[in-house]
């Protein structure tokens, strides 16, 4: 049973200057909500209560975002503002959230490796902090892996369709696709060119791994961008134990690039009932005028 999470939240957000000058990309918002609370919330809702967060320089922000705040909340229920008393209770009972600090910025790799005295001997999810994933069934993205790794008892990654002319943004795999939407990988390439790719299929930001992945980024050296890359660890165990994928059933919202921010904050808007009618009117409007 996968009973802890890790969320590395340490990255500078360059392509969100100047945004991120002065606050974390993981706290800008999708309409009113931080990124970093629907990547909390899809772990929650998975069933896990132990989260282990991953920050750096300039991301306290994070911290007090999921810390009390008891002005505030005297301030609202002296108010009477009981709904917006609600929204800022971001952890239910229950769930805690612990915090440790990448002191450099070496890759995801290095901030995995900051995991390794919280989750001890256990296997764990991993959610990175700048991707929400929307599930289109009652599982969210990590249960549907928890689930995998639950009858199979080894690493499973989330695995996504891209346009051939994003394969250089991921991790790509090869495998064979053995069904219910699993892929047996033989091999993973991080952020290969159209021409290295060995698929289309790429790491969606979700993975289950075992505690041996620590052994693993013990030795492996310093790749692509010179950082300790996550998928040339997970390569090693590959060569002496089996990797699963599962493809996904949802969609990916990358929100560390500005495109897919703006178009996921229009998506989210759209399934709010108090926002949608609004919104979507403007689209027709806009629309119309751009047609014209």
């Amino acid at each position: 049973m996968i009973k802890k999470a890790v969320i590395p939240a340490a990255g500078y957000g360059t392509r969100f200057l100047p945004a991120t000058k002065s606050q974390p990309k993981e706290m800008l918002p999708v309409v009113d909500t931080p990124t970093i609370q629907y990547v909390v919330q899809e772990a929650i809702d998975s069933g896990i209560n132990d989260i282990l967060m991953i920050i750096g320089r300039g991301k306290r922000a994070i911290e007090e975002h999921f810390s009390r705040n008891f002005e505030l909340e005297a301030q609202l229920r002296d108010k009477g503002k009981e709904a917006e008393l609600a929204l800022i209770d971001t952890l239910p009972p229950g769930v805690r959230i612990h915090f440790v600090w990448q002191h450099e910025q070496n890759g995801l790799g290095d901030a995995i490796r900051c995991a390794e005295d919280h989750v001890a001997s256990e296997p764990f999810a991993v959610l990175l902090g700048d991707t929400v994933l929307e599930s289109y069934e009652e599982r969210p993205v990590t249960r549907q892996l928890m689930d995998v790794y639950a009858e199979k008892e080894e690493l499973v990654i989330a695995l996504e369709e891209v346009p051939e002319h994003h394969v250089s943004r991921y991790g790509i795999v090869a495998g064979e696709d053995i069904g219910d939407g699993l892929v047996s990988i033989r091999d993973m390439i991080e952020k290969p060119s159209m021409n290295e790719a060995p698929s289309n299929l790429a790491v969606a930001s979700r993975y289950i791994l075992p505690p041996e992945i620590f052994s693993a980024l013990e030795v492996v050296e310093a790749g692509k961008g010179g950082e300790i890359q996550l998928t040339d660890a997970i390569r090693i165990l590959l060569s002496q134990r089996p990797l699963y994928g599962c493809r996904i059933n949802g969609r990916r919202h990358d929100l560390g690039n500005k495109l897919d921010f703006l178009k996921s904050s229009v998506l989210f808007a759209l399934k709010r009932s108090d926002m949608k009618d609004d919104v979507a009117s403007w689209i027709k409007e806009l629309s119309a005028s751009l047609e014209g």
